[in-house]
């Protein structure tokens, strides 16, 4: 059974810092582009952050370049998101999810990842 379990979500004073953790079992993830994304109530969801299978290269949506970080340890199946001065616009739902191809072209529409995690909420008080 293949499963991506988020965790690390919670509530936070704006400028405060969360670290994400996405943890795969069931299978290895290590050949795919790993990303995260966010959901806002009322809000579709937005690419967040991606990074290639090796770490080799991310790509951050503008609205968190600067304050966030990603990244991936294959041995522990895990990647994480490192979210610095947060605001309260980043509250959202954030998931993690692993693209359907293993491509080394780091791509941002929800449609091409096809596993996902249940995601974790994380809320920034102003």
């Amino acid at each position: 059974h293949v499963q991506l379990v988020e965790s690390g979500g919670g509530l936070v004073q704006s400028g405060g810092s969360l670290r994400l953790s996405c943890v795969a079992s069931g299978r290895t993830f290590n050949n795919k582009v790993m990303g995260w994304f966010r959901q806002a109530p009322g809000k579709e969801r937005e690419f967040v952050a991606a990074i290639t299978w090796n770490g080799g290269s991310t790509s951050y949506a503008d609205s968190v370049k600067g304050r966030f970080a990603i990244s991936r340890d294959n041995a522990k199946n895990t990647v994480y998101l490192q979210m610095n001065t947060l605001k309260p616009e980043d509250t959202a739902v954030y998931y993690c999810a692993a693209d359907s191809l293993a491509t080394a072209m780091i791509r941002t529409s929800p449609g091409v990842y096809n596993y996902w995690g249940q995601g974790t909420q994380v809320t920034v008080s102003s």
